[in-house]
């Protein structure tokens, strides 16, 4: 591979200097998590190039070294060797060529992509961006040997150019290998719906078009970003994130890949988690063979109020997709943050009347805790909620709430009355069950991820609580209940 150049070394040494720079004054910032993962200083979005490559993981992200708003775009780069210990790299990559790179625009970049092995090499494929270009965006390869440094492909772009039927978005290239051939999928549109062509190839570098694997139906967005289309079990799954669709931000479809045709069949579809903050979900199958997902954990459509700390946007915990006995999806914690707990304690058989609430507050765990519930719904009425208050203050007024409605059947989050910076809102997702309901939390600083034990519902939110609203009591609305188990553990701080 013919790589270049010496302007992209110079940008990128510069892009690194300035994060270390930045990252000496948040510090101290109040709201910085303490397991999930940020970037040391200035502004990130989307997770790239998610991978285990000769045995460490590489997670790459878009990423802002010179300021806390969303600018031009580099790759940030960290190294781990159990998803949950980040180690933070140099800059990966950042804008140099005329196709990711113009004076005096600050809408340019390295957009979202993807990373791959090919024997030692670790490659890049992501988009090129020059807004008021024409086009604005087309795909670009870099490399590397020692997974640290990159140099761009010296014939960039690999794609010049989205086919004419398609838009100018065009970007966001998901790339994997099947019966030894390179495949890959592009975010874009057709006729104002959301598609994803399909290209191939046999050496990164030069690729055909083989038309759409899927495009949207009405109701499923104007755009498709960051798709990713991959294997599971005997199934494939793609996912995408739809701009513009009603009540979806990030859709996962499973179904069936004919190679042959170029073409994804969906059988199934459902929202990835139902929270406001959960966008740009990208996979990877790790050398253990688990299907392992990272999202940014933030959305457009909230404010970022660590901008001022400076520093915005973080990635979710790690999650491993599987599929049931149904071939549904379901995603679980990974095992590796059981490493964090520490500070165990249960508490068992709480009896609550209709309308009783009961503090389970641990004085001696901060705002970084897992907490397990084992709700026993046998002698519960058809209707009414059952839940806790998380981030209570001192006077009750602000809190967190999180309850299952058993007339509606849902798993809901309510962070209308969460005070300081939170986006208010209700977020809810359908959930059935009928003699026990278990949740799991993970709480951070200013985040709160709230599942299902058997992962089958998920939701995210950032939560921008004052930092002093500790209190934790469990509910009942119109209902009793009998709370079998609530175990709790304090988690370990392993992010800078």
């Amino acid at each position: 591979m013919k790589l270049t150049n010496e302007t992209h070394e110079q940008k990128v040494k510069q892009a690194t200097q300035e994060v270390e720079f930045r990252k000496k004054q948040v510090v101290d910032a109040r709201y910085r998590l303490n397991y999930h993962f940020m970037a040391p200083a200035g502004w990130i979005n989307d997770p790239n190039g998610l991978i285990q490559h000769k045995g460490t993981y590489h997670l790459f992200y878009q990423h802002n070294p010179y300021g806390a708003d969303w600018g031009p775009m580099h790759w940030g780069h960290a190294v781990s060797k159990d998803l949950i210990h980040w180690e933070h790299q140099p800059v990966a990559l950042a804008p140099s060529e005329e196709y990711d790179f113009e004076e005096e625009n600050q809408d340019i970049g390295c957009f979202s992509g993807s990373a791959v092995s090919k024997g030692d090499e670790l490659f890049l494929i992501y988009t090129g961006h020059v807004e008021g270009k024409s086009p604005k965006e087309v795909q670009a390869a870099a490399s590397s040997l020692d997974g640290i440094y990159f140099n761009k492909y010296s014939e960039n772009p690999v794609i010049e150019k989205p086919p004419e039927h398609l838009s100018q978005d065009f970007r966001d290239p998901k790339v994997w290998r099947h019966n030894g051939y390179w495949y890959m999928v592009v975010g874009s549109s057709v006729s104002g719906k959301g598609a994803v062509p399909l290209y191939k190839s046999q050496d990164l570098l030069n690729w055909s078009y083989e038309g759409e694997a899927l495009e949207a139906t009405e109701s499923q967005g104007d755009m498709w970003e960051c798709p990713d289309l991959f294997p599971i079990e005997d199934k494939h799954a793609l996912i995408v994130s739809p701009m513009n669709m009603s009540n979806g931000k990030n859709i996962i479809m499973v179904g069936e890949m004919n190679y042959e045709e170029g073409k994804f069949t969906p059988e199934s579809v459902k929202e990835i988690d139902n929270g406001n903050d959960f966008y740009a979900a990208q996979t990877f199958e790790d050398e253990q063979g688990r299907r392992i997902l990272i999202a940014w954990m933030d959305t457009w459509q909230t404010d970022f109020p660590t901008k001022s700390e400076g520093w915005a946007g973080a990635m979710t915990i790690p999650r491993q997709v599987v599929l049931d006995d149904n071939r549904q999806v379901k995603l679980l914690p990974v095992p590796e943050l059981q490493g964090l707990r520490e500070n165990y304690q249960c508490r068992e058989k709480v009896h609550l009347n209709s309308n009783e609430d009961v503090d389970v507050t641990r004085d001696d765990v901060d705002h970084s805790f897992e907490m397990l519930i084992d709700f026993d719904l046998k002698d519960t009425e058809s209707y009414g909620k059952i839940g806790m208050e998380l981030r209570v203050s001192n006077d009750g007024t602000e809190k967190v709430i999180v309850y299952y409605d058993l007339k509606t059947k849902e798993l809901v989050v309510d962070t209308t009355a969460a005070g300081g910076d939170t986006h208010p809102d209700i977020n809810r997702t359908k959930l059935d069950v009928t003699d026990n309901l278990s949740l799991r939390l993970f709480m951070d600083t200013c985040s709160l991820e709230v599942l299902t034990a058997d992962g089958e519902a998920w939701i995210t939110n950032r939560i921008y609580s004052a930092l002093d609203n500790k209190r934790t009591r469990l509910f009942t609305e119109g209902t009793r209940v009998t709370v079998d188990k609530v175990e709790t553990w304090s988690l370990k701080k392993v992010i800078e």
